[in-house]
């Protein structure tokens, strides 16, 4: 972020406050690039941290008690204010913002044995649309854990903040999200996320690529999405493993819940004679888990290629084999989505799919050059898109030391 930009925000707390901020960290936004809805089945996603960033200001320490501010839902008119004590992280009812924040200090409290006695005045500032597959929840987190992290001592490492955030989210709020958004958010740039059995990061060579992203304007809630897409995936699975013509070799690589299955061991046309037996949506489902694999595991041969800008078209036709997918066998596009992903390629866009759960948000496109992406962002807009962006890849979450 520019040291205009950050001093603008600075002077955004300081009104509300009447105080300069002594602590600040932000977290990026993340694109979902490839093999969108396969974390939470433990198979290998690609994140690219964005340079739209989520900034979190310590104000003033206080006594006992957590004061959290946000900016962004003042602007709105709405409740943008949370207070709690730094015993009591319970939470509110429904999808109260400051939940978020209670979670991960549950989360923190609970894996360091830290018990707070000193509290603080939080103010939040985000570039990161809301609900729009950007991953705005997880960069808030991610914010708010590294700075936790630096005023308290805590000392954890990139990987403990990035997990305890997805255990905030998803274990104590109880969201049925997988690990690449918190993970993306904290590392940034673009890397390969592997999560079982253990969770692994590589670093990917994509820094310079041009990505248009822009946002349709639909909301959608990642807990309308995922939980139904999961149960498809166990029914199916339930169905094939009482089949009895099926053998049991294949079997063992199966199991009746969509994190169970060994996905990279299973042969899609080994696998396909058996879901003709199965109900059509339930095989969709499946078939795209494996298919999607199949051409992220393509895309990772090129990229690891060391000629990313040479092959830019051939990834692009990765990302809409994708999106085709996403569409296709996974019902996450709406008539509005297509409409401003088609107007996005005629005007020359490499690639362009859904990024995040689907049916709304926001479309990442893949472009040549910025004069290029300028045309995209313009033919995207007057489809019906409500803004959008020309981003690049950015760093994770940071400490931000230009504060005066």
């Amino acid at each position: 972020m520019s040291s205009k930009s950050l001093e603008s925000k600075i002077g955004l707390v300081r009104a509300e406050t009447g105080l300069t901020p002594f602590l600040a960290a932000s977290a990026p936004g993340r694109a979902d690039f490839l093999n969108t809805h396969q974390d939470y089945k433990g198979l290998p996603v690609i994140p690219i941290g964005v340079n739209l960033r989520t900034y979190v200001f310590a104000s003033r320490r206080l006594p006992k008690r957590f004061r959290i501010v946000s900016l962004d839902l003042k602007g709105q008119k709405t409740g943008y204010v949370d207070e709690f004590e730094v015993d009591n992280f319970a939470l509110e009812p429904g999808r109260w913002f400051g939940n978020y924040l209670r979670s991960v200090l549950a989360a923190l409290r609970r894996f360091t044995g830290r018990q707070f006695i000193e509290g603080l005045e939080v103010v939040i500032k985000s570039d990161v649309p809301v609900a729009s597959g950007l991953a705005s929840s997880a960069a808030l987190e991610v914010a708010f854990a590294t700075l936790l992290n630096a005023h308290y001592g805590l000392k954890l490492s990139r990987k403990d903040l990035a997990e305890q955030c997805y255990i905030a989210e998803n274990r104590i709020f109880g969201i049925p999200c997988g690990r690449l958004d918190q993970y993306g958010s904290a590392y940034g740039e673009a890397i390969l996320l592997r999560t079982m059995p253990t969770v692994e990061i590589e670093p990917l060579p994509l820094e310079g690529i041009e990505l248009v992203t822009v946002d349709s304007g639909i909301r959608h809630s990642t807990a309308d999405i995922h939980p139904k897409r999961q149960e498809d995936i166990n029914r199916g699975l339930r169905a094939l493993m009482a089949l009895s013509n099926m053998p049991q070799k294949l079997k063992t690589k199966l199991g009746s819940r969509f994190d169970e299955p060994r996905w990279e061991d299973v042969d899609e046309k080994e696998l396909e004679p058996y879901l003709q037996q199965v109900d059509k949506l339930a095989a969709n489902r499946i078939l795209y888990t494996l298919k999607a694999h199949t051409s992220t595991i393509k895309a990772l041969k090129l990229i690891r290629s060391g000629q990313v800008k040479e092959r830019l078209p051939e990834l692009g036709e990765i990302m809409n084999e994708q999106h085709v997918m996403m569409r296709d066998m996974y019902d996450l596009s709406l008539p509005q989505l297509e409409n401003i992903r088609n107007a996005m390629i005629k005007q020359g866009a490499l690639g362009v799919k859904i990024s995040g759960a689907g049916l709304g948000g926001c479309l990442i496109g893949l472009v040549g050059d910025a004069f290029l992406g300028s045309r995209v962002l313009k033919a995207a807009l007057q489809a019906g898109a409500t803004r959008g962006w020309m981003l690049k890849v950015d760093k994770g979450a940071i400490i931000e030391s230009d504060l005066k």
